[in-house]
């Protein structure tokens, strides 16, 4: 099977978030995205940012256009935001954002009426129906195909990094799991999902994808839902590892940390320089530790095996990478990295406002809310308080 990639500018950036919506008294996910999405959809066709539905009728999806930089295309989802919110405020619905929602259970949310959808649930059965979970999509163009799958696989050793900065599902249908991102593991039970296949060319995605459509596990690419992919409509790389992120400063943290790798290791070929790789199965059990621990991981760096604490070795990419976060333009939103390292990701919030109100889900939930709204300080204020 002969794919194309699609011409693309170098280290331009694209995201995706998919928000919750949700019931401002109670706090439980409202099924209300079918009432909105008409109007929302056909508002953004003239605008560089797209409103959509996805899965359950409780989630939109909002789309930057292509950034020159993280700053132009955070841009784009603040203002498909300002949109959405002009439609779901008078109409009673609070917005919020997380891996997962902390109490709603999937037998009471209803999935959206698209074909693609219902054959997705009817082969997928408990497990899709599960599929409660909310993430962000960062994409990072690459002009050369022959570049894909070496930065691919160089950047898995990334992901740890990057779970655990946007882990923000501790919760689990009203259930504390013990896990900083329990969606990781939730999602890699669907049929493609999961870590990629250490391909080491385009040659072999195309024989990858022909195996795959000739036995009936897919239809076609866009089916392949691993934590990062090639996104050859775009000619971009796809990385889809990551937590809903619960403000939109710490969604332009990760989707600059993405960029700078891509970039980083993009140079690093220019150079000759050989990419690193890690054997698959430390990327396995980096994954898992990386669910478990959020930021509090240590993880395997290297192909000796050589472990450190991920705080440890996210301080040292910053320090390492800030040259070429400087020349992408990027610099202020990766340096803000260092903020969620100090103040704890989202999980570690979620979990400090259940502690401080008993356990009560329904003030997490509030939390979220308002951190959607005004940003990670808030967050301060409502474990101090008790919220």
């Amino acid at each position: 099977m002969k794919l194309e990639f699609a011409p693309s500018a170098r280290s331009t950036v694209g995201v995706e978030w998919e928000i919750m919506l949700a019931d401002p008294a109670t706090g439980d996910l409202v099924g209300r995205a079918p009432e909105l999405l008409a109007a929302l959809e056909q508002e953004s066709e003239s605008e560089r940012h797209t409103v959509t539905g996805e899965l359950l009728t409780n989630t939109i999806e909002v789309t930057s256009g292509v950034g020159e930089t993280v700053a132009h295309a955070i841009d784009d989802i603040a203002q498909a935001i300002t949109a959405v919110r002009a439609a779901t405020d008078p109409a009673g619905i609070e917005l919020l954002s997380a891996g997962s929602h902390p109490f709603a259970q999937w037998y009471d949310q209803q999935v959206s009426d698209k074909t693609r959808y219902h054959t997705l649930i009817e082969r997928t059965q408990w497990w899709g129906r599960n599929m409660m979970i909310w993430g962000i999509h960062v994409h990072v163009g690459v002009e050369d195909h022959r570049k894909v799958f070496p930065i691919i696989n160089a950047l898995t050793g990334f992901l740890p990094h990057l779970q655990s900065l946007a882990a923000s599902s501790p919760f689990w249908a009203g259930e504390r799991t013990g896990y900083a991102s329990n969606r990781a593991l939730v999602f890699q039970q669907l049929p493609t999902a999961g870590l990629p296949w250490p391909l080491q060319d385009w040659s072999q995605f195309e024989t990858y994808l022909d195996d795959m459509v000739r036995t009936g596990v897919i239809a076609d690419a866009t089916e392949v839902r691993w934590d990062i992919r090639p996104a050859p409509r775009w000619g971009t790389i796809e990385v889809r590892a990551c937590d809903g992120m619960s403000t939109l400063p710490e969604l332009a943290a990760v989707a600059a940390l993405v960029q700078v790798l891509v970039e980083h290791f993009s140079r690093n070929l220019d150079e000759g320089i050989p990419l690193p790789q890690l054997p698959s199965w430390y990327h396995r059990e980096n994954k898992w530790r990386a669910a478990r621990y959020g930021l509090d991981a240590r993880i395997i760096v290297n192909a000796e095996g050589a472990q450190l604490p991920v705080r440890e070795h996210l301080n040292e990419i910053l320090s390492e990478l800030a040259p070429v976060a400087a020349a992408l333009g990027c610099a202020r939103e990766f340096g803000s990295i260092a903020t969620t390292l100090d103040s704890g990701a989202s999980y570690a919030r979620q979990l400090a406002v259940a502690d401080a109100s008993h356990g009560d889900l329904g003030m997490v939930v509030q939390h979220l809310i308002r951190e959607f709204r005004s940003g990670p300080e808030s967050s301060v204020d409502d474990a101090r308080s008790g919220a």
